[in-house]
């Protein structure tokens, strides 16, 4: 049995070309997912830094897919800026409040150990540039919420 054999035991036929033009849609506007994250990392784009958090879907129609979520918490704008430490406060908190209590700016390493494979709620919305489309994270809620939810099942927003 070799490296390239397929999840039903079938040898690939490798022919030089590969094309997945896998088209996918976005997570529907105001979804309540329950996720953990499973990365969670500085990054930078053209001199900016920001924490990304890659967020997996646990369960439901979507489990499975991944959300990706830039906080800026070194923007420039003080009212962004505000806004994207409370929403790492929030989802530190649901998590267990680590990062809180390093009293420091984290590291990778930190926010990997503080964040990853907590299961929380997040809300999607649907953000849309040209003719690009994805999810973006605008709300985050304790998994032990869940128990307050509504009859329906909805995460108490």
């Amino acid at each position: 049995m070799g490296f390239f054999i397929t999840s039903d035991n079938k040898e690939i036929s490798a022919t030089g070309n590969f094309d997945s033009n896998v088209e996918i849609e976005p997570i529907p506007a105001n979804s309540q997912l329950m996720a953990v994250i499973d990365e969670a990392k500085w990054d930078s784009y053209e001199g900016v830094s920001f924490i990304k958090l890659r967020w997996a879907v646990v369960g439901g129609e979507f489990k499975n897919r991944k959300v990706f979520h830039k906080i800026h918490v070194e923007d420039m704008d003080p009212k962004k800026k505000d806004r994207a430490l409370t929403m790492l406060a929030a989802i530190d908190t649901n998590a267990g409040g680590a990062l809180q209590r390093l009293g420091t700016t984290p590291e990778d390493h930190d926010l990997m150990n503080a964040l990853a494979n907590r299961p929380m709620f997040i809300k999607v919305q649907v953000w849309s540039i040209d003719d690009k489309k994805g999810n973006w994270v605008s709300a985050v809620a304790a998994a032990g919420q869940q128990q307050q939810a509504a009859p329906t099942g909805d995460v108490p927003f």
